[in-house]
């Protein structure tokens, strides 16, 4: 199907990717699991939750390989590969303009809304970000990677976890600090919000003003939109982009709100990105903001957190780092 292994086209936490070509012509991606995550439950677990999504923002498992150590995921061809490397990549960004970046937000959130609330049973992703997000020729948004999802009832306020799940930077905050608040769909939520940020790229712009570089990022964006001054989002000057980039800036500050029942739920989050931009109103600062910061989080440049006091062994939980 690969040829062996002869076109590689990334490398992961679990693995390898690879493309090649079914029977039928049909190009594929090719995962190819290390023995770590062949031999563990992140394999079954991914079968087991792709198995049961049918949706158009979500990638589609083909099928899979498994013979002994050597397990393998066949998930359809990207051809325009992961959202990191238009967001995060000067070269390529300028080939996203507003327009598209707005349909990619909606898109990626319809299929979040999906996995929380279409299922028979409602999926938490836990690792929603730029790199797990691949596009299709169109660039058509697909969800992607799902080893680290966890399956709960549909009625189920809240999840019991022995380890967190999703990678610095965008994992929710009661993950690290479960006085935070309960584990739920939320952090779902959460890390939707600095993928936003991501994609406003307003981290980035902090850090071309010298003046405000020592500031964590949120606090400067709530600076200059209560002062009702406008958001620099590059060498856009016609309004309709000002009005996007404002509404994605809006709808993640309340995504990444502290306390995940200030978050607001996935349907709700598609009504603000799909709603008039005037009707959206800027949340208070949270919690952690209206003090010193410094205090109790720390942030490098691309916003990635860490708690510092506060806690206690109890309250500590194993944050996975993923490339």
């Amino acid at each position: 199907m690969t040829t062996n292994f002869e076109d590689k086209l990334g490398q992961g936490g679990s693995g390898s990717v690879y493309k090649g070509k079914l029977r039928s012509g049909h190009l594929v991606a090719v995962k190819s699991l290390g023995k770590s995550a062949a031999n563990g439950q992140d394999f079954i677990n991914e079968i087991a939750t792709i198995g049961r999504i049918h949706h158009v923002n979500v990638v589609q498992l083909v099928g899979y390989c498994a013979e002994r150590s050597k397990c393998a995921l066949v998930f359809y061809y990207m051809p325009n590969g992961s959202l990191d490397k238009y967001i995060l990549n000067k070269e390529k960004s300028s080939s996203l303009d507003w327009d598209m970046k707005f349909k990619i937000a909606v898109k990626v959130a319809r299929g979040i809304e999906y996995l929380h609330h279409g299922c028979d049973i409602q999926i938490l992703h836990f690792d929603i970000k730029p790199h797990n997000i691949l596009l299709d020729d169109k660039f058509v948004p697909k969800i992607s990677d799902f080893r680290l999802a966890k399956l709960c009832a549909t009625n189920k306020e809240a999840v019991t976890l022995t380890t967190a799940r999703g990678t610095i930077g965008y994992v929710a905050p009661e993950l690290i600090n479960r006085s935070i608040g309960r584990v739920s769909y939320k952090a779902d939520v959460y890390s939707l919000g600095m993928l936003l940020m991501e994609m406003v790229n307003l981290n980035k712009d902090l850090t071309r003003n010298n003046d405000e570089s020592s500031k964590y990022f949120p606090n400067w964006i709530y600076d200059h939109l209560n002062k009702g001054e406008d958001i620099d989002i590059g060498n856009d000057n016609e309004n309709d982009d000002r009005n996007i980039g404002r509404k994605m800036t809006i709808v993640a500050l309340w995504c990444i709100q502290m306390n995940p029942d200030n978050r607001p739920s996935m349907n709700k989050v598609l009504e603000m990105l799909e709603g008039d931009v005037e009707q959206l109103h800027i949340p208070n600062y949270p919690a952690y903001m209206a003090g010193n910061e410094d205090e109790n989080w720390a942030t490098n440049s691309n916003g990635s957190m860490s708690l510092l006091h506060d806690i206690n062994d109890s309250s500590i939980i194993e944050i996975v780092s993923i490339a």
